[in-house]
């Protein structure tokens, strides 16, 4: 059987991979705080494996309960195939360094960088010889420097690096496939937040304003689609972190 497990699978682009997994004929364990009700008829009605795991991903102990739980289903027979999407991500806090909360910094941390490392340290751990393929959600931020989202950023860059050595590591296990995605600028909550901010907080807040009022951000289903493809070809290249703009070429 396969199994994919994404998690912020309720909403953005998490929902939109989710739904796109159907084609594939791939079960789902969506892993989110709320359950999205859309999803879950979707896939009763295609006839396929559903399962949501409510789940904060700030909650280190929590999400290690959860993850556990999950393990033991989707590696319970070695014929099965698995995909984890660590998609869930927060950009706040957004603000200048001297001006951030702690507590908005450890939720960042928690969310976009150590819940990954756990979930993919704990899955290659328990896979054996059950193929799987892990895919990282990233962002262009990881790459270069945004005033106002020094979290963001280093979180995004540590987990590029954690997802070239983890694929560095396993180069000579192929049943184990990790890489990440860079989806760029998409219509989401996290964009909402983000043109909210005030110009002292973020310098290029007018920037992202102008690129929903031109229609420039991108849909999630686009992205989705893209990544689905990837992730379900036997063309991934271990330890690549792929940018939308590419795959969309």
């Amino acid at each position: 059987m396969k199994y994919a497990v994404v998690t912020g699978a309720s909403k953005g682009l998490g929902a939109s991979i989710s739904k796109r997994l159907v084609q594939e004929k791939i079960g789902l364990i969506s892993v989110s705080r709320n359950e999205n009700e859309e999803l879950k008829k979707l896939y009763e009605e295609a006839g396929l494996f559903y399962q949501h795991v409510r789940c904060d991903l700030a909650d280190r102990k929590g999400t290690e309960n959860a993850f556990v739980s999950i393990a033991e289903t989707v590696f319970s027979n070695p014929e099965n195939e698995v995909f984890l999407v660590n998609n869930a991500g927060v950009v706040e806090p957004i603000d200048k360094v001297g001006n951030l909360g702690s507590n908005l910094i450890e939720t960042a941390i928690h969310v976009n960088l150590a819940a990954p490392m756990y979930t993919t340290n704990l899955f290659i751990q328990k896979a054996g010889n059950v193929k799987l393929t892990i895919v990282n959600i990233t962002s262009g931020a990881a790459e270069r420097p945004v005033q106002g989202w020094s979290t963001y950023c280093s979180t995004k860059a540590a987990l590029n690096m954690f997802t070239k050595t983890v694929a560095l590591e396993q180069e000579e296990v192929s049943s184990i496939t990790i890489f990440g995605l860079s989806p760029g600028i998409m219509d989401t909550e996290m964009q909402e937040v983000i043109r909210s901010s005030s110009e002292e907080a973020f310098q290029e807040v007018n920037k992202f304003i102008s690129y929903k009022e031109s229609g420039m951000l991108r849909s999630t289903d686009v992205v989705a689609d893209c990544l689905v493809e990837l992730m379900v070809s036997n063309e991934i290249q271990a330890g690549k972190i792929y940018s939308i703009i590419n795959l969309l070429k």
